[in-house]
């Protein structure tokens, strides 16, 4: 699946051999995934500064570690599983979405990703997911519901706007017009000699055969079109909802204030005991067991204690590297942080 199209000239391209069928599928999650590329992951895309900002605020450290290789320099290729419930699967709710995500087994990923990629090429920005699969599949569930949580207003405000698509693109294609249709749904894709091409930095060829087209309007930038062109039902592609810009222009709602330390520190101590607490908290990034002893000022001997507790209870994991020891938390840990900064 191609995630966000760059800016570039080069083009993917769809040949069209046959007149396309095309439908229509209103589904939130296109939405949640391309505001995550543009306000997480660095792939801007056109949305306004002010909803970046308040967006990437709202979003879980977790959310934000996962988005991170959705918009890699010079890749837009992702795995299947940053969309669990693809069209042409018809009108999905966000919930749903997240509910498949939550759910979905590790090893899915690892197959998504060996797919997109092959078995031995993983690239380097999607290795972290390989490695912790289920932690990359959780952190990304967050950040689609956090960051849904400040995008759904707008789209019920979009309703109307997204009822009028749904009769374009119907009139559209009742009038044998698909060709015409396809060619103005953004300036990133063309219609042109019985092809589609769509703007790409990593461009392929595809042949449609009798594979229908679903649309998919989204609440995004102005240049954030989302593809997927090699699926065996259906292609489908997403493109900014004609006339949504405005909505963007009232003022994003504020991000809620994050619980203060002191008081996550004290509600986390009364859980699993001060010291584990502080241990917690320390590990916002993997460390070494020597470097975490010096920062916590605990004996090793201590430390190892403390965290084969936290091990036991699968709050934290351990990994030997050559002669070192790292620690860092797990998914589980992370959701329980979460649940007292909120």
């Amino acid at each position: 699946m191609g995630a966000n199209v760059s800016r570039t000239t080069v083009r993917s391209e769809l040949r069209l051999s046959s007149v396309p069928r095309v439908s229509v599928s209103i589904s939130p999650n296109l939405t949640a995934l391309a505001v995550v590329a543009d306000a997480l992951a660095g792939r801007r895309r056109g949305l306004p500064d002010a909803w970046r900002k308040t967006i990437a605020a709202r979003v879980r450290a977790t959310g934000h570690q996962a988005a991170r290789p959705i918009g890699a320099p010079g890749h837009s290729v992702v795995p299947d599983s940053v969309v669990p419930l693809a069209p042409p699967l018809g009108d999905v709710p966000m919930r749903e979405q997240l509910d498949a995500l939550r759910d979905a087994p590790p090893d899915r990923l690892i197959r998504d990703l060996e797919q997109a990629f092959g078995p031995a090429a993983v690239p380097a920005h999607w290795r972290p997911a390989a490695a912790r699969p289920e932690r990359w599949l959780r952190g990304y569930a967050n950040a689609l519901a956090d960051v849904w949580s400040a995008v759904e207003p707008l789209w019920r405000r979009a309703r109307p706007l997204l009822d009028r698509e749904i009769a374009r693109v119907g009139v559209a294609s009742m009038r044998g017009a698909p060709e015409l249709l396809l060619g103005s749904l953004n300036r990133r894709v063309v219609c042109t000699g019985g092809s589609l091409f769509v703007a790409d930095i990593e461009p392929s060829a595809y042949d449609l055969g009798d594979r229908p087209v679903v649309l998919v309007p989204m609440l995004a930038g102005e240049d954030s079109v989302i593809v997927s062109l090699d699926g065996p039902d259906a292609v489908w592609i997403a493109y900014p909802l004609p006339g949504s810009a405005a909505l963007w222009r009232r003022p994003a709602a504020p991000a809620p204030a994050p619980a203060p330390a002191a008081r996550v520190a004290g509600e986390l101590s009364a859980l699993v005991g001060p010291v584990r607490a502080r241990l917690l908290l320390a590990l916002d990034r993997p460390m070494t067991m020597s470097a975490l002893a010096t920062r916590l000022n605990l004996a090793p001997g201590g430390l190892t204690y403390h965290c084969d507790r936290l091990r036991a209870a699968r709050l934290v994991a351990r990994e030997r590297r050559g002669r070192e020891v790292w620690i860092s938390r797990t998914a589980r840990a992370d959701e329980l942080l979460d649940l007292f900064r909120r």
